[in-house]
């Protein structure tokens, strides 16, 4: 930890140097209000001890200027009996305390403890609302289906090895967010997380970008320019719809992969780089390698671990989550206070296939919210392709058949209507899928 104290007179400065130093904070001495901010400007300080009274930029100043510019620094006031209100102020301005003097050094230590205590308590708390921010954002894997919890157990497995991660799954899926737990949770978490888009690269284009170019290569190259393997060195490279890729490329990639060196595009010299390959890709590479569009080499290189990541349709149970987890984000995005779905809108965005998977989801509730003028969303929010699911359909239930009966009759049609999905059934009926099956049971319902 890093102390900044800032005072006109070298004899104060020396002795809080001294005293700090035998404590085992680092110092750094300022002898005007004006030097103290270029330091802090500089960075690396954790916390300022600044008299008030200086010719120049006073305490109260430096006080201000802190406190509306790095509020994540604590700032202690020193000053003389005589100037005690001054020293109220600066504390209503943000100040953590102010000590008189001449100064008692213990309690001064046990001030400036408190003070980096609560600013580390401080930085562990934004740290802990960030991540909840990011769960509610939908940055992260939001379900408590059986098929995600499987993906959830080979992400815990296979991010600790060195191996390439292939993830395969339907556009929309979710394979990016896998990727990134891969990293999360590998020893790489702390270096680079490097995403390339294949597809939005074109050909010519992607030998450059990801093995980068020397000055001069070709017309318009005129610095040298570090591809994307050169800056995930370290990290994680991330190489989504990996099937995109020519076969030229595909040489590149697979030597990368082998030997972890290439050359930029015009250069002759080989870089050589520490980086674990992540792919993905929403076709069937068996296919493309029989294909011979995929290099048969390389896509084994590459399918070490294979990770697939279910459809939205194979994990309905995490439909309503999805939902929510989204109204949450596009309220705060919008400035709306949406409390949820009405019982239609939620039943049609259920019986919904969703061909788009999350992404569709997800602009589905985000068009809702921008469409909803009530606090609760209607079916008549929900985009054309959703309401249509929200047409009723009519249940004949003949007179004079026993209750039983008529309820056979109800379940039965629900789940042909779902397809004899049980999730989506007990969803639109409003009973829980132990429910659902207890009455399956009881009533005869194959």
């Amino acid at each position: 930890m890093c102390i900044l104290t800032i005072d006109d007179e070298e004899n104060i400065r020396n002795g809080l140097a001294d005293n700090f130093e035998l404590e085992g904070y680092d110092v750094k001495e300022a002898s005007s209000g004006e030097e103290g901010l270029e330091l802090i400007a500089q960075g690396g300080i954790d916390l300022v001890i600044t008299d008030l009274r200086m010719d120049g930029i006073s305490g109260s100043e430096v006080v201000k200027k802190v406190c509306s510019e790095h509020p994540g620094i604590p700032i202690i006031v020193l000053t003389g009996h005589g100037s005690i209100d001054d020293a109220t102020a600066a504390l209503k301005a943000g100040a953590f305390d102010f000590l008189t003097k001449p100064l008692d050094l213990d309690h001064l230590n046990k001030i400036v403890k408190n003070a980096l205590q609560g600013k580390i308590l401080a930085e562990q708390n934004r740290e802990l609302q960030a991540k909840l921010l990011k769960s509610q954002n939908g940055d992260e894997m939001i379900g408590k289906s059986d098929s995600l919890n499987r993906v959830r157990q080979m992400i815990s497995k296979a991010a600790p090895a060195r191996a390439s991660v292939l993830i395969t799954g339907e556009s929309g899926v979710g394979k990016e967010l896998v990727a990134h737990a891969v990293h999360e949770q590998s020893e790489r978490a702390k270096g680079p997380f490097v995403v390339v888009h294949c597809a939005a690269l074109s050909e010519t284009l992607i030998e450059s970008e990801l093995f980068g170019y020397e000055k001069g290569a070709f017309t318009g190259a005129e610095n040298i320019h570090k591809g994307r393997f050169e800056l995930a060195d370290g990290g994680t490279i991330f190489l989504d719809e990996i099937g995109e890729v020519n076969l030229a490329t595909q040489v590149k990639l697979l030597r990368v992969l082998q030997e972890h060196k290439f050359e930029r595009v015009g250069g002759e010299k080989s870089i050589e780089v520490d980086v674990r390959v992540v792919a993905a890709t929403n076709r069937n590479l068996e296919d493309e390698v029989k294909a011979g569009r995929f290099r048969e080499d390389l896509f084994y290189r590459l399918n070490v671990v294979r990770i697939e990541m279910p459809a939205l349709r194979e994990r309905m149970d995490d439909i309503p989550l999805l939902m929510h987890s989204f109204l949450r984000e596009f309220n705060i995005e919008n400035k709306k206070n949406i409390k949820g779905f009405d019982k239609a809108s939620k039943a049609a965005m259920i019986k919904y296939n969703w061909p788009g998977n999350i992404r569709e989801l997800k602009n589905a509730v985000e068009s809702a919210v921008v469409m909803c003028t009530g606090d609760e969303i209607k079916i008549e929010d929900l985009p054309r392709a959703l309401r249509s699911q929200g047409e009723e359909k009519v249940i004949t239930i003949p007179i004079g058949i026993t209750m039983d009966e008529a309820e056979k009759i109800i379940i039965q049609e629900n789940l042909a209507a779902n397809k004899g999905n049980k999730s989506k059934t007990a969803d639109i009926l409003g009973i829980g899928r132990k429910t659902l099956h207890r009455k399956l049971e009881e009533l005869n319902i194959e």
